[in-house]
């Protein structure tokens, strides 16, 4: 699982188009494919997974899906993990329904995610019909959709948290989809990664959080408002932090509080990581200081395409001076932006001397004496930003 990634610099300017960027990861299944991605492209990920998955062996929601297949063939039955389909046959066999499961699996075209859960079907005594040689979702998904699902009834076993984008992309096809809730989403037993990613998207520490599922962005709602934070949560996702949905019905939660989201075009982990990519640089303050050009990110700076990791202090200091670049801004409310510091004006200078030293490039902030500090804003800039 992911911590947060070690925030490390390439002065060479060497680095992915997520550099100096944290994002918040709050699924539970897929965490580490969906963190990979983010970090080759040289993000810092926060996992705060905020579910847990407990089986549904007993389950009445379980049961109903069984009935309803059994009832009501579907055409295409996907099967997406070995330990959630022999689950799924032995509560079948619970209830005394397994014959009749395993006589209508017989009948419909079976698709197994990868070997494991081939050998699960095969050991339940059907055959799958195919099954992707990557293992992964997005290939079983680029078959049906070639082979046209419009009119179509699939029966999907959800493994877990819901799959990214699966279930939408199949009914945005015009498939009829049947879910089969093998196990249930509950609260993480952990809660703390959840209260460290609350944290930090309250006092916007992190640039984006990232949701694959209805349940986990209704999770973290949740749990921040059992410590009083929705409404600062709300309000970090509503300006600064960009809540990243693999799809509109993952969105749903945030939406109906009035979040608005941002979502790819096509509802995949590898869309959703290229979208951010473009948005979040988007996002980030380009200025012209001292010669130089200064884009200013999450936790870093880059200096002339160069990236320059910045303490947590330095960065309150560079964006107060960001708000009015070119501009002078006093000690004391130099002093209020530093978390922490208390009154002691020393601790700007301290922290001031840190973030020069970080960006490599001391004339980019100027000292006014006995006034405060400003950024070297480049004269033929200074009328742009003076209302900045």
């Amino acid at each position: 699982m992911y911590e947060e990634q070690q925030r490390s610099g390439d002065g060479g300017g060497q680095h992915g188009p997520l550099a100096g960027f944290t994002v918040g990861v709050t699924a539970a299944r897929r965490a580490d494919e969906l963190g990979a991605l983010l970090q080759r492209r040289g993000a810092a990920v926060l996992h705060a997974p905020a579910l847990r998955i407990v089986p549904l062996a007993d389950d009445g929601e379980l049961l109903a899906a069984t009935k309803e297949i059994i009832d009501q063939v579907p055409d295409i039955v996907v099967a997406t993990t070995a330990i959630g389909f022999r689950g799924w046959v032995e509560a079948a066999d619970g209830w005394g329904v397994g014959e009749q499961l395993l006589g209508r699996l017989r009948d419909v075209e079976l698709l197994a995610r990868g070997p494991k859960v081939k050998g699960a079907i095969r050991a339940a005594g059907l055959t799958e019909e195919w099954s992707p040689s990557s293992e992964s979702m997005a290939e079983v998904l680029d078959r049906l959709l070639e082979e046209g699902v419009d009119g179509r009834r699939i029966a999907v076993q959800l493994h877990g948290e819901p799959l990214p984008g699966f279930v939408e992309s199949l009914r945005a096809a015009g498939a009829e989809v049947v879910p089969v809730p093998v196990y249930r989403w509950m609260p993480p037993e952990d809660l703390g990664p959840v209260d460290r990613l609350l944290d930090a998207a309250v006092s916007r520490s992190v640039d984006a959080v990232t949701f694959t599922s209805a349940p986990a962005a209704a999770s973290l709602l949740s749990r921040a408002e059992d410590r009083g934070l929705r409404g600062d949560l709300l309000a970090a996702l509503g300006h600064d932090v960009v809540p990243a949905c693999v799809g509109p019905v993952t969105a749903l939660p945030l939406q109906a509080l009035g979040i608005d989201t941002v979502q790819p075009e096509r509802f995949r982990l590898g869309p959703l990581v290229q979208l951010l990519c473009q948005e979040l640089p988007s996002r980030a303050r380009a200025l012209p200081v001292a010669g130089h050009r200064v884009e200013i990110r999450g936790h870093a700076v880059l200096v002339d395409g160069a990236l320059k990791p910045v303490p947590p202090a330095g960065m309150s200091l560079l964006r107060a001076l960001a708000r009015r670049p070119g501009w002078v801004v006093a000690r004391a409310e130099l002093l209020r932006a530093l978390p922490g510091a208390g009154r002691d004006e020393h601790a700007v200078e301290t922290a001031m001397a840190r973030l020069r030293t970080a960006l490599g490039a001391p004339k980019l902030i100027q000292t006014v004496v006995k006034r405060g500090y400003r950024l070297a804003l480049d004269p033929a800039a200074d009328t742009k930003y003076a209302d900045a």
